[in-house]
């Protein structure tokens, strides 16, 4: 199963690949979708979208999986960080995938072992569970982190799925 990962946001969106075989989670692709150049906030929206298409249609994931929302204490960054969430989210489905959300606690618990792990803990996590030679951005390794998230969560299904007909 091919997963595509996304970290979004308004200004800088990460996205990451991984595939996901039997126990074993493998790297495939990450990086960004970067919006500053765009003043217009609608713009920046329409680069997301035609971005994320880019990638679904270059590396064919099965599944999409988002970062969901957390809590900011402004309203109007929240606002626009969900109207970037909203471009990823019709890009994956206007792709025909399915998409699955997690919180920031479910990814940083899933790749960190702590929902309270700061950014550079989950960077440095998934490095080493992707045994990566370098660290990638920030919002790409988020983005990854969001795909493994999902890699685990399918793979604890299929294991209460095969205990449950054992």
């Amino acid at each position: 199963m091919r997963i595509l990962g996304i970290d979004p946001g308004s200004r800088v969106t990460g996205y990451g690949i991984v595939d996901r075989q039997a126990s074993e989670v493998g790297f495939v692709t990450c990086g960004t979708i970067r919006t500053g150049g765009e003043r217009d906030f609608s713009r920046r929206l329409l680069v997301i979208f035609e971005g994320l298409c880019q990638v679904i249609e270059r590396h064919r994931p099965d599944v999409a999986a988002v970062e969901d929302l957390f809590l900011a204490h402004n309203p109007r960054s929240a606002l626009k960080l969900g109207q970037a969430r909203g471009a990823a989210v019709v890009a994956a489905m206007q792709n025909r995938l399915d998409v699955h959300d997690y919180t920031p606690r479910m990814v940083k618990q899933a790749v960190a072992g702590y929902g309270q792990a700061d950014k550079e803990q989950v960077q440095r996590m998934v490095g080493i569970l992707l045994h990566l030679d370098g660290s990638p951005s920030s919002d790409a390794a988020d983005a990854l982190a969001v795909a493994i998230c999902h890699a685990n969560h399918v793979g604890h299904l299929a294991a209460v799925g095969r205990r449950a007909g054992a």
